[in-house]
């Protein structure tokens, strides 16, 4: 079994700064993309950014320019550092990873979620 544990989340005012980590720990084999989704109430749970293992990103257009993506493969932990954040980013975020559990066994995991609210 594979654990992904978030943290960072909290009250933020809007343009401030806000950072998340998550870590996954367990039987790992090796991770491949790793990603952060947000879910706003009464919607759709969203990718917010995604970085594949040798560290391609892919950025929503919503976050573009002000959310930064990173990843410590030495660690097993993903980043996400949120700049001149917005009301609208109040979500609760969730980590995403494919983890590979052997060779050729790749499964999705997600971590519990953390809130990330904006205050105007």
């Amino acid at each position: 079994q594979v654990q992904l544990v978030e943290s960072g989340g909290g009250l933020v005012q809007a343009g401030g700064s806000l950072s998340l980590s998550c870590a996954a720990s367990g039987s790992i084999f090796g991770l491949n993309a790793m990603g952060w989704y947000r879910q706003a109430p009464g919607k759709q749970r969203e990718l917010v950014a995604r970085i594949s293992r040798g560290g391609r990103m892919y950025y929503a257009d919503s976050v573009k320019g002000r959310f930064t993506i990173s990843r410590d493969n030495a660690k097993n932990t993903v980043y996400l550092q949120m700049n001149s954040v917005k009301p609208l980013d109040t979500a609760v975020y969730y980590c995403n990873a494919l983890v590979l559990e052997g060779p050729q066994t790749e499964t999705d995991y997600w971590g519990q979620g953390t809130q990330v609210t904006v205050s105007s």
